[in-house]
């Protein structure tokens, strides 16, 4: 059986790539510099599936992705709800009180403020997590470490010095899983649908397009928009819903839905992740 290509953003032992890992286990890492390469990568064959991250619990929504996603002629495959967990980082050797100065993303960094301040550390912008503990593994120095992943300490040979530092608890990550063709599950099962679209210029379009699901007791989990081609006046909607395009409910939802738009898409039907 031939060895699965799996494309994320990122260095090796990023986020993406801990995701990557738990979705696909036996799979060849393909590491893309922008989400913009990701995609391309699955686009052209270079790797069979990608993985993306589309929302974050503390930050919200990843915004490249609602605009690139639907242009890219991929489908969503499947789901995975990623805990970020932030931990100290440092070479062999070292303990959290030889620590001085720490290197992260400054999301990273914003993300565990109370430990830093607590422990005095000096703070270093780095381009990236798993680029940051890349780093300090390749400098050697006791005194600086990073604030990275679990898996990144893995990939890096280094040592963590403290973990779950982050000052929420909560702080979670969805990704989804896309490929160049879809891998539709069989109605019945826990799946969802996300799906894109555009209301016509008709007083409350929106709100008569959102009915179909309320009267057919559809459950939509996100709802999204955003502007096309930079117009005040252009929106797209990104919509994800509990159900398959088989279930009569969802059925006649759509029809609802499309008889209020003038563009309709699905982009996935894929099995739920746990959250």
């Amino acid at each position: 059986m031939m060895v699965k290509q799996i494309a994320f953003q990122g260095e090796p032992g990023a986020f993406s790539h801990a995701a990557a890992h738990a979705l696909f286990p036996k799979g060849e890492p393909v590491p893309c510099t922008t989400f913009e390469d990701t995609i391309s990568a699955v686009q052209q064959g270079k790797a069979d599936y990608g993985v993306v991250p589309v929302e974050n619990s503390l930050y919200g929504r990843i915004t490249d992705i609602y605009h690139l996603l639907p242009e890219s002629g991929l489908f969503i495959t499947g789901e995975h709800f990623l805990r970020i967990e932030m931990n100290l980082l440092g070479i062999k050797g070292a303990s959290l009180k030889d620590v001085k100065s720490v290197q992260s993303l400054s999301v990273a960094l914003g993300q565990c403020r109370k430990f830093i301040r607590k422990h005095r550390l000096k703070t270093i912008n780095g381009v990236d997590t798993a680029g940051s503990a890349r780093e300090i593994a390749e400098r050697g120095d006791k005194s600086v470490a990073a604030i990275a992943s679990r898996y990144a300490a893995e990939v890096y040979g280094l040592d963590i010095l403290a973990e779950g530092i982050e000052d929420a608890a909560h702080n979670t990550t969805r990704f989804l899983v896309i490929s160049k063709a879809p891998e539709t599950p069989k109605a019945g099962k826990k799946v969802k649908t996300t799906f894109v679209f555009r209301v016509r210029n008709v007083p409350a379009a929106l709100y008569k397009a959102m009915g179909g699901f309320a009267t057919n007791g559809v459950n939509m989990t996100k709802l999204e928009s955003y502007m096309l081609d930079g117009s005040f006046t252009a929106t797209q909607f990104y919509a994800d819903i509990e159900g398959h395009p088989d279930d009569r409910s969802v059925q006649l939802a759509f029809e609802e839905l499309q008889f209020f738009t003038d563009h309709f898409h699905v982009l996935g039907v894929y099995p739920a992740g746990k959250a």
